[in-house]
């Protein structure tokens, strides 16, 4: 039984990733703790931090102790695609190759492969992509989740993670330290089909904070699809709802998400996981 079943409590960060953190568009980390509730699991949220540097980032996850964590970038790109080009079918092994391409070499192959390809099929897609509603995990643009494997999967393994998705059991004490892939819009989407954010202060009006809220009051309420329910303070509340970007409530997402697949069986994996595409955490298999 996990954690929050046992009565015990378990560390659990949730991670908006970007490919490049500045003090305008900085990565966020949720950190709380899951815990058991009266009637619910509950995730507490104790803390959230910006980083300004993937410097900060790599400091961040050799930090002492062990944790669950929900990334919100890529773990690995679609099969087909990888096939296509004859890059390594082994994870880890090309994890290692992707990261050590130059960005130009993969936008090539990736323009390469969308030339070839009708219109409304233009990317190849992981198995979890479509029933996750995310970008495929080979855009390059707008949103450049790409760009978002590039600078974060590969330090994440050079850390001695462990992930469970990809069947890479993590080194020495970083072996209690488990990353899964996460997508907060997949959990936001339960709650409202409306924009939440924008990274353009002219279009953070008060709608989208208004959605915000109604997501916010759901994750809380527990009524967001999810197994585990979030507790958090007055303050970080305001913080979230005041968050145009949306980053703040993201990260408590991917932290809860994290939460919710640590108390499935194999973290709801489908039976047939390909461990080279892995698998996007609280996403039901089609």
């Amino acid at each position: 039984m996990s954690g929050a079943g046992r009565r015990r409590s378990r560390v659990v960060i949730g991670v908006d990733f970007t490919s490049a953190p500045r003090a305008r568009k900085p990565l966020t980390v949720a950190t709380g703790r899951l815990v058991a509730g009266a009637r619910a699991a509950v995730y507490r949220l104790d803390a959230i931090r910006e980083l300004t540097t993937l410097a900060e980032f790599d400091a961040l996850l050799r930090e002492p102790g062990d944790w669950l964590g929900g990334f919100d970038l890529p773990f690995g790109q679609p099969r087909p695609l990888i096939e296509h080009e004859g890059w390594p079918t082994d994870w880890q092994r090309f994890v290692r190759f992707y990261c050590g391409q130059p960005r130009e070499s993969l936008r090539a192959v990736f323009r390469r492969w969308c030339a070839g390809r009708p219109a409304g099929d233009k990317f190849a897609w992981r198995k979890a992509d479509k029933p996750a509603g995310s970008s495929p995990a080979m855009r390059w643009t707008n949103p450049p989740v790409a760009w978002m494997m590039h600078a974060g999967i590969g330090r994440m393994l050079d850390a001695g993670l462990s992930f469970p998705a990809h069947r890479v059991a993590g080194r020495g004490e970083a072996r209690h330290r488990i990353a899964l892939e996460a997508y907060p819009g997949f959990t936001a989407r339960q709650v409202c089909r409306r924009s939440y954010k924008s990274d353009t202060p002219a279009m953070q009006t008060a709608e989208r904070r208004a959605n915000r809220r109604l997501i916010l009051d759901a994750l809380v309420a527990g009524e967001a699809g999810l197994d585990v329910r979030l507790d958090v303070s007055a303050a970080v509340a305001r913080r979230m709802i005041g968050d145009g970007a949306g980053d703040l409530l993201d990260a408590a997402i991917c932290g809860l998400q994290a939460a919710h697949a640590s108390l499935q069986h194999r973290y709801g994996f489908p039976r047939d996981l390909d461990p080279l595409e892995g698998w996007i955490a609280t996403v039901p298999v089609p």
